[in-house]
């Protein structure tokens, strides 16, 4: 895989100039335009705005009424009036993000007609770039869980940078976490990161090289996105100073305070607390959750759910009594770009607290209630949620998890 070798070229004047300028806005905006649609897509799924309906005794999955989105955006102070949203959802139209459920309609229309994310029905286009920004992303949010400590404020050249990773640790992490399983694989990864625009060296002077030198994420997937900069032509780095989605995290004096992120909870009982998490994994009380959903916002509280599922506490002994009217089932689910979508809460044993429809844990078969026997062979009928939460978080993209529920639910 040759591809990577092009991100050597250029420092910061040819990267910014010519073709190859217009070529990395393209990018940025084609990301930009990636996350705010997937936050919108899970923000839609929580409030059932998303959902299976019924026209001519067919039946639609995962479906929405573009009237109804309209008014929800309206309601939302996502668009100030009726025009404004339409132009905002053909932007996502335009990108291929979602499509009429029966692809008879090019144009987003404010009638009674279904429309659907293609992410929901399984032909959103994997083009290298989606893939390379997909990838960026999950990355991205294994490195900014609180367990991780690759990313560090450093020094280079006398100027101190925020959020950076040293070139031969990353290369060291991809192999150990399963991401590359050579090197070389790693390194190749890296260059094809640079070249389409999702990490670049703090003060973009070298293309990627194994060494101490210092690179950055380009773009900061954990701000909350408004539906309203689609509309805005110009590059995001222009719109913003330290949490710009795009610029480089150049550390002052003032950016060190502590912040916390909300991620989308899956009821509306919440609970308040502050917290620094990744996307797919957070602690809250007695639930760790496993969320399809991005982190959404890098002010407000996080939001989680404090009540159990459950109708009755159950014993791991009476889970492995013979004859208890529970059966063992296995799932391999494979994670997403955001996650694996479920949540997980409990003690001796754990259970699935809720699960996201369309995520992979609910592609994959599970539901709530289910009790969790093992994750990737190791019995953790005995350990509390967040040494489940942990062995999920720093093991591999596919987990095998096996469960056990109850026969008669």
């Amino acid at each position: 895989m040759e591809e990577g070798g092009s991100a050597g070229g250029g420092g910061s004047d040819s990267s910014t100039s010519g073709s190859g300028g217009a070529q990395q806005r393209e990018l940025e905006r084609m990301a930009e335009v990636l996350v705010t649609g997937e936050q919108l897509r899970l923000r839609l799924h929580e409030e059932k705005v998303i959902k299976d309906r019924r026209h001519h005794l067919k039946t639609y999955p995962n479906c929405f009424v573009a009237k109804e989105l309209i008014d929800w955006l309206i309601e939302h102070k996502e668009a100030s009036d009726r025009e404004t949203a339409i132009k905002l959802m053909q932007k996502l139209a335009d990108r291929g993000i979602i499509h009429h459920v029966c692809d008879e309609h090019k144009e987003f229309k404010d009638v009674k007609l279904f429309y659907r994310f293609r992410k929901d029905d399984g032909t959103f286009p994997l083009d290298n770039e989606v893939k390379a920004f997909m990838r960026g992303q999950r990355l991205y949010e294994k490195l900014m869980s609180p367990e991780n400590t690759l990313l560090q404020p450093r020094e280079e050249e006398g100027a101190k940078y925020e959020r950076t990773f040293m070139a031969s640790e990353f290369l060291d992490w991809l192999v150990q976490e399963g991401e590359a399983t050579t090197r070389k694989e790693a390194e190749q990864l890296c260059h094809r990161l640079m070249e389409h625009g999702i990490i670049q060296h703090v003060s973009n002077k070298h293309p990627f090289v194994d060494s101490n030198l210092l690179y950055q994420f380009r773009m900061n997937f954990r701000r909350r996105r408004r539906l309203m900069e689609l509309l805005n032509e110009k590059s995001p780095s222009s719109q913003e100073a330290h949490d710009s989605p795009f610029c480089l995290r150049k550390q002052s004096h003032d950016n060190r305070k502590s912040t916390s992120f909300m991620s989308v909870s899956p009821s509306k009982e919440i609970k308040i607390v502050s917290a620094v998490r990744r996307s797919s994994m957070s602690s809250c009380g007695s639930s760790g959750y496993f969320s399809s959903s991005p982190t959404l916002s890098s002010s407000p509280p996080v939001l989680c759910n404090p009540k159990s599922v459950l109708k009755r506490p159950v014993t791991s002994e009476e889970l492995l009594t013979p004859g208890a009217p529970y059966a063992r089932k296995t799932f391999t689910i494979v994670g997403d770009a955001v996650g694996w979508g479920f949540v997980v809460r409990g003690s001796k044993p754990c259970h699935i607290q809720a699960v996201d429809p369309s995520g992979p844990a609910a592609a994959a078969g599970m539901k709530v209630c289910q009790f969790v026997v093992s994750v990737n062979g190791l019995n953790v009928l005995h350990v509390d949620y967040r040494t489940v939460s942990n062995l999920i978080l720093t093991g591999p993209r596919t987990i095998v998890m096996e469960v056990m529920e109850e026969l008669e639910c």
